[in-house]
């Protein structure tokens, strides 16, 4: 039953970042759209803020449950760091791909739109970056990312701020990589909106879901045998 209630919470974590996140996306564009543009420093920021505080608002409703891991690849960070059994992460990373679909479905819903703030390279990035450079760029903002999780975690003394320092730290690397991917450092929340967008965006899925699975192993390699004080 225990199990259960951390496959709910993380299913319910994962849409709310969907909606929050891939929403206000899509709402800035479609206002953008039909009226005066955006400033593109404002966009970037916006988008930002709502990943990040979608994050924060989960970490405080569910992080008493599953941990708020909301992402496969965090989930694999914790189980290499022996966080998690192997029965766990299966689940979890279920509850999360479902949770990301429902979340995407109801922004199709709500927007009557295929465009749902999925990530890419090439011409569907803001900076045409290619394939190397999006996938160098996950890695690396995934690894900066999970290594946070993995090390304010891992005190029992920042269980207080921990989910706002985690929430921030999702806002910085979208700072960064919005321009170059969309920003995706988490397979669940690209595979939702890649799902219902198909076409150029579900071509190049592979690449987010890969990408941020391996940023996030180093960072659990790193943190396990280089950072962690526990010998």
């Amino acid at each position: 039953m225990e199990s259960i209630k951390k496959y709910i919470a993380e299913f319910i974590g994962t849409a709310v970042l969907v909606v929050g996140g891939c929403g206000t996306a899509v709402a800035i564009n479609t206002i953008t759209s039909q009226h005066a543009p955006i400033p593109t420093a404002a966009t970037i920021i916006a988008i930002s803020l709502a990943f990040g505080l979608s994050i924060v608002a989960m970490a405080y409703s569910i992080g008493n449950v599953s941990g708020c891991h909301i992402n496969p690849a965090v989930s694999l960070g914790v189980l290499i760091n022996g966080g998690m059994s192997v029965k766990d992460f299966c689940g979890y990373v279920i509850a999360q791909l479902l949770g990301a679909t429902a979340g995407a479905a109801g922004l199709m819903l709500t927007f009557g739109s295929k465009s749902l703030g999925a990530n890419g390279f090439g011409d569907a990035s803001a900076l045409h970056v290619g394939l190397r450079g999006a996938f160098t760029v996950e890695v690396i903002l995934t690894f900066i990312f999970a290594l946070t999780i993995l090390g304010v975690t891992s005190k029992a003394e920042n269980s207080k701020v921990a989910g706002l320092v985690i929430g921030l730290t999702l806002v910085f690397v979208h700072l960064i990589g919005i321009p170059f991917t969309g920003t995706s450092v988490n397979p669940a929340r690209s595979f939702g909106p890649a799902i219902f967008q198909g076409g150029e965006a579900l071509s190049q899925l592979w690449v987010f879901i890969v990408a941020p699975l391996l940023g996030a192993a180093i960072a659990a390699v790193v943190h396990r045998f280089v950072l962690s004080a526990k010998k």
